[in-house]
């Protein structure tokens, strides 16, 4: 049994090292591979089918609230990007460009999108011309290039895979509508789906996306104490708009100009679901976004009928819309367990000649490792009911690891004590509004503002920071 339990072993515990318990498991559980130019990952198969089933759930989601998939250019013109002066400074830092096509330098150099906004409004401006042209609801699956100095699988990385929605509107207050509804659209996918508590708020003025009037976004607290941004919705305003010449005759017969809207997720959510969900035996999958929801393990199968036997029930699964593997290899049933609990495989049915006798089979919930024996007949009800049960399971253990780290603190000097007694974690204290207290309690504490949550309470009536009148709660905590 030892050789059975050595894929395991070979994880780093998460209490011991955090950062390598992740890049042993996504590693082990075979979802990303390293590249020969850094910070670009090959996302492999298993990994690439959690992204496939996010991005069905999530387009569906977009499409039921009237969004229509496009795609834009992968490639921006200098002059183009540097049209909305914040816009372009806030991603300087991290843009790639090309100088050359083929062996001649271009005329024009061109940025390879690290965004899409400016496309979207050269594009705007060709195509609106009228109120009747307004909205434009739009999305578009691609990847994205940032040239950022430090990454890390999922979490960081030069080129990632995200959705990017791109909407236009007549007035203001159609765009905050709109900014406002993507933004609970994540975080109803992030709480039904992938089992994640999130915070829903609005990002302080420092934090907001370069170009925008207002930036909303969902944090997570992961299974260490920090934070993630696990999506983000923005308000535009009508700035891009005059920056591009974007202008339609209203029913007056004015000409106005439209407000915008932006909002992406990206494949950092697998980052999430393993930060969250993930144990010392490896990935632990939400059942909506797992590749396998189930897995069929003939024990003894080398016994007359049972491989025959779990081919059918593998059949009767199949039928019934889940999720189903059958692994008839000549791998040890030990080494068969070890193996999808490392790939998180939220349900292991075991089917052995004495359960075929018996008209029963043995189902393990790899949440929490509980075995059951359960009858054969509707099987398929009982295999989704138990999909349910993991999904609230694991929501629950989320949401208890997040009340648990998170502090309510109204000086300095409690927030460290927080951070040093009891662990990193989501800290609940009252600000001014003023820029430089934010940046004094990160100076002082290491813990920057996440977001001023929608839900506001008063817990003091003073800032955390200099004692003067309180304006907004925030949740402020270390990020990855």
């Amino acid at each position: 049994m030892a050789n059975d339990k050595k894929m395991v072993e070979d994880i780093t515990s998460m209490e011991e090292d955090f950062a390598k318990w992740y890049t042993d498991i996504v590693k082990k559980a075979e979802l990303i591979e390293y590249t020969s130019v850094k910070g670009c990952m090959v996302i492999r198969p298993y990994g690439y089918a959690i992204w496939e089933n996010i991005q069905r759930i999530l387009d569906g989601m977009f499409k039921e609230t009237g969004h229509e998939n496009v795609c834009m250019p992968m490639f921006i013109p200098e002059s183009l990007l540097q049209k909305e002066k914040d816009h372009v400074e806030g991603f300087a830092p991290e843009v790639a460009w090309v100088t050359h096509g083929g062996s001649e330098k271009l005329e024009e150099k061109l940025c390879v999108r690290p965004t899409s906004e400016t496309l979207f409004c050269e594009h705007y401006a060709n195509i609106i011309h009228s109120h009747r042209d307004l909205p434009k609801l739009y999305n578009q699956w691609v990847s994205v290039v940032r040239w950022e100095k430090t990454t890390r699988p999922f979490l960081r990385s030069r080129e990632f895979l995200w959705q990017e929605g791109h909407t236009i509107h007549a007035t203001a207050e159609e765009a905050i509508i709109e900014t406002e509804k993507m933004l609970n659209v994540y975080a109803d996918f992030c709480e039904k789906y992938l089992a994640i508590p999130v915070v829903k708020g609005k990002k302080t003025e420092s934090d907001k996306f370069a170009g925008a009037v207002s930036t909303y976004a969902i944090e997570a607290l992961m299974h260490d104490g920090k934070a993630l941004q696990a999506g983000t919705s923005h308000y535009f305003g009508d700035g891009f708009a005059k920056a591009f010449g974007i202008q339609y005759q209203s029913k007056e017969n004015k000409l106005e100009y439209p407000h915008q809207t932006s909002w992406g997720m990206t494949t950092r959510l697998i980052g999430a679901i393993i930060m969250t969900h993930g144990d010392n035996n490896g990935l632990v999958l939400p059942p909506a976004v797992a590749p396998i929801q189930a897995v069929i393990i003939p024990v003894a199968q080398h016994k007359e009928g049972v491989l025959e036997k779990s081919e059918e029930v593998m059949n009767s699964l199949k039928a019934a819309g889940i999720r189903v593997k059958l692994d008839d290899s000549n791998n040890s049933a030990g080494w068969k367990y070890a193996e999808y609990e490392m790939k998180g495989v939220p349900v292991r049915i075991e089917l052995g000649p004495r359960d075929i006798e018996n008209n029963q089979c043995v189902i393990v919930t790899r949440h929490n490792r509980e075995k059951t024996f359960v009858s054969l007949d509707n099987l398929a009800e009982t295999i989704k009911a138990k999909l349910v049960e993991v999904n609230e399971g694991i929501y629950q253990k989320a949401l208890e690891n997040r009340e648990n780290k998170t502090y309510t603190c109204t000086t300095i000097d409690e927030i460290n004590a927080a951070l040093t007694e009891k662990g990193d974690g989501f800290i609940k204290a009252m600000w001014c509004g003023d820029e430089e207290c934010e940046d004094k309690v990160k100076e002082m504490t290491g813990a920057g503002s996440r977001c001023m949550p929608l839900e506001q309470e008063a817990i003091a009536d003073t800032c955390v920071c200099c004692g003067k009148k309180a304006q907004h709660l925030v949740y402020w905590g270390k990020a990855y």
